[in-house]
């Protein structure tokens, strides 16, 4: 249980601890100390939700500097495909993706920190996410990459034909074209 690294620097999965038995379980969802310890200092000052079906495909999605956003992901209901893709130019792992799936049942959470694009597709009907965030949404600091850029070959884990996507995803530019300042 804890952070576990993935290959893109930075971004993370975290295994709370469960405790189970004959009546549920309970868990601490997120512990500032835990992070704390951990030598992340995030300060989370916006929660999010959302509901969608199965093949809602939401991103790919970021903020631009200043108002860059490290966002905590966890499913409450369902179960997800979560990509985090490096859009730092000057990284060695720039264009690079991780995927994860989250779910109701296995409680992994995915840290994704600023300098990355963030999606997600749905895998079962009526999941619930929530996720947190340490800067405040600003509408003019939106960026988005299409989900199907041949360049990064993300594997959303649906068929193509299941992919449900909001007028706004539809019309996002491929990475050599989008909006990054990092």
């Amino acid at each position: 249980m804890g952070f576990v690294k993935t290959e893109l620097d930075g971004v993370l999965i975290y295994e709370p601890k469960v405790f189970s038995d004959d009546r549920g379980y309970f868990l601490e969802t997120y512990n500032q100390n835990i992070f704390k310890e951990a030598g992340l200092n995030y300060e989370f000052v916006q929660d999010n939700q959302s509901k969608s079906c199965y093949g809602v495909l939401r991103g790919l999605h970021y903020q631009l500097d200043p108002h860059a956003q490290t966002k905590l992901i966890r499913v409450l209901k369902g179960k997800i495909w979560d990509v985090a893709v490096d859009i730092r130019t000057k990284s060695p792992t720039y264009k690079r993706w991780v995927g994860i799936e989250l779910s109701e049942d296995n409680f992994k959470q995915l840290l994704v920190p600023r300098g990355f694009a963030h999606g997600f597709v749905v895998l079962a009907n009526d999941t619930v996410i929530s996720y947190k965030c340490d800067n405040f949404y600003n509408k003019g600091a939106e960026g988005g990459i299409r989900f199907d850029d041949p360049e990064l070959k993300i594997d959303w884990r649906i068929p193509a034909k299941d992919v449900l996507l909001s007028d706004k995803d539809l019309k996002n530019p491929f990475l050599k074209d989008a909006r990054n300042n990092f």
